[in-house]
């Protein structure tokens, strides 16, 4: 199936493995098992549920935002282990959200409810003190967007989350000493709190582009350092404020550029 959406060209295509794959304007978004949702595809999902399931026993309702919907894979995967779970998607593609909804059905009484404004806009009008997660998974040229990595962004996050409650975050970054993730993890600790970085080894050491998982809470995160080794692939665990170091936090004020991933890893 194909759509014009208004981020591009939607297609959703089956594959080899039974799963589905959506792709806009041919970059890959999300994959999705839908006989079984906790199939994660996306290695960095994995960590993502990893994350999920070290935070919050199955079977125990959650509420969780979601900051980027694409295929709405993860929201899939925490109805399946934890039904009944409040969970909102913020997505603003409204056209996406309506052709992935046609193409790759929701569970009935699913409780996901997708708003059609930017994560930006829609954190601002959540509660205080009213999540357990917040899921930021959001791309925009197949780059973060900058201003969901500011200390003006965090701040709402930090502040529409539990005092339990934890920020989980996918960026991405393959520079040379990591300058955008060591100054988002920077600008992380001062507005949610401490924690960890998921990634493999060889983006740590700034031998390859790819995806770096920010995990931080107002309390101690749980050890990951399990579920890393025992990952295919395995990825390493390193506590925030090590990368974060000295370095700056992010700011609106600032005009930063974030990372844009080299194609072949959202075309493959």
């Amino acid at each position: 199936m194909e759509r014009k959406v208004g981020s591009g060209m939607a297609t959703v295509e089956a594959v080899a493995d039974g799963t589905f794959v959506l792709r806009v304007d041919g970059s890959l978004q999300s994959q999705v098992d839908l006989a079984d949702p906790t199939h994660l595809s996306f290695e960095y999902m994995r960590r993502i549920a990893d994350v999920i399931d070290a935070v919050a026993p199955r079977r125990q309702p959650i509420a969780v935002t979601h900051i980027g919907g694409a295929a709405l894979s993860l929201p899939r995967y925490v109805v399946a282990t934890r039904p009944r779970s409040r969970q909102i998607v913020l997505e603003p593609d409204e056209d996406l959200t309506d052709f992935v909804r046609e193409a790759l059905p929701l569970p009935k009484r699913s409780g996901i409810k997708v708003r059609p404004v930017t994560g930006r806009a829609g954190i601002n009008d959540l509660y205080d003190d009213s999540l357990d997660l917040i899921i930021l998974d959001a791309f925009e040229h197949e780059a973060v967007p900058a201003n969901l990595v500011t200390a003006e962004f965090f701040a709402h996050c930090a502040r529409v989350l539990r005092p339990t409650g934890v920020l989980i975050a996918n960026l991405i970054d393959g520079t040379a000493g990591l300058p955008f993730i060591r100054r988002t993890a920077a600008t992380v600790r001062d507005a949610v709190g401490d924690g960890v970085l998921l990634a493999e080894r060889r983006i740590f050491r700034g031998k390859g582009f790819g995806n770096v998982i920010v995990v931080a809470s107002p309390q101690p995160v749980p050890d990951l350092t399990t579920a890393g080794r025992r990952a295919q692939p395995p990825y390493d665990v390193m506590p925030v404020a090590e990368l974060a170091g000295k370095a700056a936090p992010l700011t609106d004020a600032e005009g930063f550029v974030t990372p844009q991933a080299p194609p072949a890893i959202f075309r493959s």
